[in-house]
């Protein structure tokens, strides 16, 4: 599957759907992001089953700002709507297939565990 590119009108939409779902936080002006694109791409070939999501930053200032992006690329991980990753920076292509099949790894019960013990 290739990379789709989400907005704030449908950002909620796509990170709240069951399975997995990579967003690419980036900017055009942004040297690391246009060398973490193609890898980015790469990734979604090899994983059918996940989305990859690019969020341009620039044109989405409202949402960039409202999920505190300071620094991009900025990876984020969902998992049936759970959020179960976030760092800056861009990952080199063995470290993100090395991430994305850890997330395929996760038990969502004991995740939705943590986050809500966290939340209390």
């Amino acid at each position: 599957m290739a990379t789709v590119d989400i907005t704030e009108k449908d950002f909620e939409s796509t990170v709240t759907k069951e399975g997995i779902v990579l967003v690419d936080a980036w900017a055009e002006w942004c040297g690391p992001c246009k060398r973490f694109g193609p890898i980015f791409e790469k990734a979604s070939e090899d994983h059918a089953d996940v989305t990859f999501a690019k969020l341009d930053t620039e044109a989405n200032q409202g949402l960039a700002g409202a999920l505190q992006i300071q620094s991009i690329p900025t990876l984020m991980a969902f998992r049936d709507g759970v959020m179960v990753f976030r760092e800056a920076g861009a990952l080199p292509p063995a470290a993100l297939d090395d991430l994305v099949n850890q997330i395929k790894g996760l038990d969502m019960d004991e995740v939705r565990q943590q986050v809500e013990q966290q939340q209390q």
